[in-house]
C-alpha cells in the first residue's frame, strides 16, 4: 500500500497532463463543493474517436488531483465508447488505495468530469 500512496503523493505534486488543451473535441468543468475540488478537462479526438490528448487544470485535495492525473493516463488510446464505460471501480483500482467515504466525491470528481465531456454535458460552458 505504501507504493500506491506515494503513486498518489507523485501525482498530487507533479500532475500528467496538466494544462488545458488549446484544440480539443469535448470540455468539462465541475467541482465538489461541500470540500472546494475543482476540476476542468480537455479532451482531443483523433478520426476514430480515440484520445490523443488529455489536457486538465483544478484545485483541490491531493486525491481529487492525483484521481485526475492518473485518469488523463488512462484515457489516452481509448475510444469515446471505452470512456463512456468507466466506472468508479476503474478508479478506484488506479488509485490503488482505500478510499473513505468522505472522500468518494474527491476520488470521483475526475471520472464524473470525463463522463460530461464524453456525453457532451460540458459543451455549453
Amino acid at each position: 500500500m505504501d507504493m500506491y500512496q506515494e503513486n498518489i503523493i507523485d501525482h498530487g505534486q507533479h500532475p500528467h497532463n496538466w494544462g488545458l488543451l488549446e484544440d480539443f473535441d469535448m470540455h468539462a468543468h465541475d467541482d465538489n463543493p461541500l470540500c472546494g475540488d475543482q476540476l476542468e478537462i480537455t479532451i482531443k479526438l483523433d478520426v476514430n474517436e480515440r484520445v490523443v490528448a488529455v489536457g486538465w487544470q483544478g484545485e483541490g485535495c491531493t486525491i481529487s488531483q492525483a484521481s485526475a492525473s492518473m485518469l488523463g493516463d488512462e484515457l489516452l488510446g481509448k475510444t469515446l465508447d471505452e470512456i463512456k464505460a468507466l466506472s468508479k471501480d476503474d478508479i478506484l483500482e488506479l488509485l490503488g488505495i482505500p478510499i473513505s467515504m468522505t472522500r468518494i466525491k474527491c476520488a470521483l470528481l475526475s471520472l464524473k468530469v470525463v463522463k460530461a465531456a464524453a456525453y457532451g454535458l460540458g459543451e455549453d460552458e
